[in-house]
């Protein structure tokens, strides 16, 4: 079964961009990403599946489910962590977060307790007194803590410091090993290379592609760093190179083609320095990026 899946999704904002056309399979069990720029359309689609704002036409199914006739039926089996965080403010933690796991017929406080030290959680603080990093890690366990069958993260990340982003994806990774679909929105390139098994990727509303990340990085693709005072102007507009970057006497770009091919052509150029090396998913995302739209 599919754990999320939509046709010719659209939403219309008028004058301003939605989403149009968009047709996503998320199968159950993936660590499934969700990538493109600010104002892509990567909200708007999750809060469309939430059933938060009304889909212009098309379709939007969780695990079979019609996202808007079952959208009671379906929020006892998700979790979700919004881009932005907002609580009473004069709630404790304690309050909110035993108020999230009373939704089960037998609450498990020890999860609960667990959760809350992994991500270094005070649960005597008002909501008041936290910093937007610990109101996001608030928002985090209260949408884990009943062990969904799928997670929706929106741009999870924003506001935690490095080691509390190292233990929550760790989580996530038991997680999703235990069964749990993760739907991951996100611009952060490093945490998605990382840890999830495909992505989807949108512009201006508009879904581009859905690769593993191995396609996306490309196997037989090499991000190549040269430095010299010759021309590289043959070298670059070869059809099997592409992202190129020239400042002062430092060009680099990505090459997908014959490797001997290109050591040849590097022969007849006075090299001060050169390096070959494995590309990032950011270069291989903005040269599918820019190429494909």
């Amino acid at each position: 079964m599919n754990a999320i899946e939509t046709k010719g999704l659209t939403k219309s904002y008028g004058k301003s961009r939605g989403i149009n056309n968009l047709d996503l399979i998320v199968k159950q069990g993936e660590f499934f990403g969700f990538i493109g720029p600010n104002g892509a359309g990567k909200s708007t689609t999750i809060r469309t599946l939430l059933n938060l704002i009304f889909k212009t036409s098309g379709e939007t199914k969780i695990f079979g489910l019609d996202c808007e006739k079952d959208s009671k039926k379906i929020k006892e089996l998700i979790g979700f962590v919004p881009s932005e965080v907002n609580y009473y403010k004069h709630m404790r933690v304690s309050e909110l977060l035993n108020y999230a796991i009373s939704f089960k017929k037998t609450p498990d406080k020890d999860r609960l307790d667990y959760l809350c030290k992994l991500l270094d959680v005070d649960k005597d603080k008002k909501i008041s007194d936290l910093s937007l990093g610990n109101k996001k890690k608030i928002a985090i366990i209260q949408a884990i803590i009943n062990k969904p069958k799928l997670l929706i993260l929106d741009e999870p990340t924003n506001g935690l410091d490095p080691l509390i982003q190292k233990r929550l994806f760790k989580l996530l990774k038991e997680e999703n090993e235990n069964g749990m679909t993760i739907f991951f929105s996100s611009h952060n390139l490093v945490e998605v290379q990382k840890f999830c098994d495909k992505v989807a990727i949108i512009k201006e509303g508009k879904l581009i592609g859905i690769k593993t990340i191995g396609d996306l990085l490309g196997k037989d693709t090499v991000k190549v760093i040269i430095e010299s005072d010759d021309s590289l102007d043959e070298i670059i507009t070869s059809k099997e190179v592409s992202n190129p970057k020239q400042e002062d006497n430092t060009t680099s770009f990505l090459y997908n083609g014959n490797i001997n091919s290109l050591i040849n052509k590097l022969n007849t150029i006075n090299l001060n320095s050169l390096k070959i090396e494995n590309p990032s998913l950011e270069e291989s995302f903005m040269s599918y990026y820019e190429e494909d739209c």
